[in-house]
């Protein structure tokens, strides 16, 4: 058991709601955020977390998280930064008012939340633990405003590490990739109707060159994030860490020799 408290945004599905399970079987105090009150209370029912709706990518929603959570517990000692969007398109699809929101939400909210937090934090010693997103790492086809912010939040928590590392404080990242969460279904649901092909063969198709040929489940994820944020990772600070099956160190230009790999090049342009 442990008297951490920990803030998790996004806390009602996907990532979020695993990471706050894990925790709470623990021993932790888990705080879960998020805009949409009915997933929040689903997930308080089944780990005993506190819940605040709140929408942090609006400053009051910020300051609504972060005093609710220490005038409940008196404290707080870590913070996991889950939440985020994406607009899909390239720099010539994307209009600005979609890659101000995706900035806002994925990268500005962030900023303010640690900001905000960063006080409670520095008292308690903490860490802080950002979900990011290998495509914070490899450039992909319509990804222009997520990869943008999502990059950005890696610097910003890095940042974090090396100003406070000398207070005690802990800041990294993690990268997952392909994660069987919601998020994730709606994706595969999307790929598998333009290719004719169910959401389990969509994740098949999407993963097929990740070494090992699937998606990752939440769980997964939340392992890592629970390890970051634990003692056992007490001198890991300012670290990028890629949770995606190995597809980042896959080279592209290699693929073509693999005899598992076919390379259609009727559709080449």
């Amino acid at each position: 058991m442990t008297d951490r408290v920990v803030l998790v945004t996004g806390g009602g599905t996907g990532i979020g709601a695993a990471v706050a399970r894990l925790l709470a079987a623990g021993g932790d105090q888990v705080v879960v955020c998020g805009r949409r009150e009915a997933p929040l209370r689903a997930v308080a029912d089944e780990t005993g977390a506190h819940v605040v709706v709140a929408d942090v990518s609006e400053p009051a929603g910020v300051a609504r998280v972060v005093d609710d959570t220490v005038a409940t517990f008196g404290r707080l000692d870590g913070l996991v930064l889950n939440h985020g969007i994406i607009h899909v398109g390239g720099v010539a699809e994307v209009t600005p008012e979609q890659w101000d929101e995706t900035v806002r939400v994925n990268l500005t909210s962030p900023f303010l939340l640690v900001r905000a937090a960063l006080p409670h934090l520095l008292a308690a010693r903490g860490a802080v633990v950002a979900v990011s997103s290998v495509a914070a790492l490899r450039a992909a086809d319509g990804m222009a405003a997520y990869s943008a912010s999502k990059a950005g939040l890696l610097l910003l928590t890095q940042s974090l590490a090396v100003d406070h590392g000398r207070d005690g404080l802990r800041a990294n990242a993690i990268c997952p990739g392909w994660t069987a969460t919601e998020m994730g279904d709606m994706e595969m649901a999307e790929l598998g109707a333009e290719r004719g092909l169910s959401t389990d063969d969509a994740y098949r198709l999407a993963t097929a060159v990740v070494p090992q040929r699937r998606a990752a489940r939440p769980e997964e994820i939340a392992a890592t994030v629970g390890w970051l944020l634990s003692d056992a990772a007490s001198y890991v600070n300012g670290v990028v860490l890629p949770v995606d099956g190995g597809s980042c160190v896959v080279d592209p230009g290699t693929l073509a020799l693999d005899p598992r790999v076919s390379i259609d090049l009727s559709q080449e342009s």
